[in-house]
């Protein structure tokens, strides 16, 4: 009975129903409205095609993932301290700021072109594709964190003559933590959308490469089963990063509300 309520209450279950119920409704569509399959392939040729390559869109998950995960962490190896200059200090704010938000008005899909110009084929076009499509959430969350510090907590650690950098280790950035990591996962998936993009501009290997020769070919049910692993790529990613939050910040209250519901 213990066993049957932890399924029950199980975190995955009700997104594995919901997605259960999209793709009936999505198989009752094509019936109903006789879609034929050169528009949108019935549900069961997708997987069908999904068993089938399986060992092919395995392979060339592998260069997509790489790019995502290396330009995430580029996202937020530059995007934090950037965040901390512009927290910091209203001359950079003013400076940068500006800057950040205008850079995100220019179509990243223009951009990587350029990168294959520069830098030639391969995997660094991607993972600067995904770099500039993560940096930006990092750095707005980053700093709505950093500046959100309560000031009476800054003036109590200065009345007990703690540094600069006792300072920021033991208050700002706990403080800002949470706003940090959810900067971090929007950073994440917008950083797998970045790598396909670079795929798509300039690349001979990847899930974006797939995508991009599948609609030349008109092979839809490989595109979709290409998109359900992009998908997947993107949720695992996700979790991994929630996974860690859990971990880093257990003490928050978004995850003691998660405790007291799975309790």
């Amino acid at each position: 009975m213990r066993g049957l309520q932890m399924i029950v209450g199980a975190p995955w279950l009700k997104p594995l129903i919901f997605l259960v119920l999209l793709i009936v409704l999505w198989d009752f569509t094509i019936r109903i409205f006789h879609i034929p399959p050169y528009q949108v392939p019935a549900p069961v040729d997708v997987m069908v095609t999904l068993w089938q390559e399986w060992p092919r869109l395995l392979s060339e998950a592998v260069p997509t993932t790489i790019a995502t995960v290396y330009g995430f962490l580029l996202s937020a190896a530059f995007g934090i301290p950037v965040a901390m200059l512009i927290a910091s200090s209203r001359t950079v704010e003013s400076y940068v700021y500006p800057l950040l938000v205008f850079s995100q008005s220019i179509p990243k899909v223009a951009i990587a072109p350029l990168f294959v110009v520069w830098f030639g084929f391969g995997m660094l076009p991607k993972v600067l594709a995904a770099f500039l499509l993560g940096f930006f959430p990092v750095v707005v969350s980053a700093v709505q964190g950093f500046k959100s510090v309560e000031p009476e907590l800054l003036d109590l650690a200065r009345s007990m003559e703690a540094s600069r950098l006792q300072i920021f280790r033991m208050v700002s950035l706990p403080y800002a933590m949470p706003a940090i990591f959810s900067g971090l996962k929007v950073s994440i998936t917008l950083a797998v959308v970045g790598a396909v993009v670079g795929e798509f501009v300039g690349s001979n290997s990847g899930i974006g490469y797939v995508l991009q020769r599948s609609i030349g070919n008109f092979e839809l049910p490989t595109m979709f089963a290409a998109l359900v692993v992009l998908a997947m790529i993107g949720v695992i990613l996700f979790w991994i990063l929630d996974l860690i939050e859990r971990l880093v910040i257990p003490w928050h209250a978004s995850q003691r509300q998660d405790l007291l519901v799975a309790a």
